[in-house]
């Protein structure tokens, strides 16, 4: 009768976790960051307007969502632009910025100022009702 408690506890805990995951995908942090915390390969990504920097890795299967999200938000939105930076073999740069998951998108302002961060897929309207104050 123990192992089927101890079993219940364990699904009660994986159904916690799984909601607790899928309510933060998508979420959009605000931070400002200074320009001079940036690592090189993200800084020479910086154009004038909004950069949205996608980090993401080889296998991400949720980085092509959001590569395709972010690069039709960047053509649809003046003042905004899109560029996606791999991070599989530059741990020092998840490193310096805390990254704990790709794909993970960082706004960045033309000066290299962190605006927001989003974990995972990003919501459109979402992301773009964030951002509206930064544009054009």
């Amino acid at each position: 009768m123990t192992g089927v408690w101890a079993l219940v506890g364990a699904l009660a805990v994986a159904g916690a976790l799984a909601v607790l995951l899928k309510v933060r995908e998508g979420r959009i942090s605000r931070r400002t960051t200074p320009s001079a915390d940036l690592p090189a390969p993200v800084r020479e990504l910086l154009t004038p307007g909004v950069t949205l920097v996608q980090l993401s890795t080889t296998f991400c299967a949720p980085c092509r969502h959001a590569k395709v999200l972010l690069r039709d938000l960047a053509d649809r939105t003046e003042g905004l632009t899109h560029a996606e930076l791999d991070v599989t073999n530059l741990p020092d740069v998840t490193t310096r910025l805390g990254i704990m998951r790709t794909p993970t998108t960082l706004a960045l302002a033309s000066d290299g100022t962190e605006i927001l961060r989003v974990g995972g897929v990003p919501k459109r309207d979402s992301l773009l009702d964030a951002l509206r104050p930064h544009l054009p």
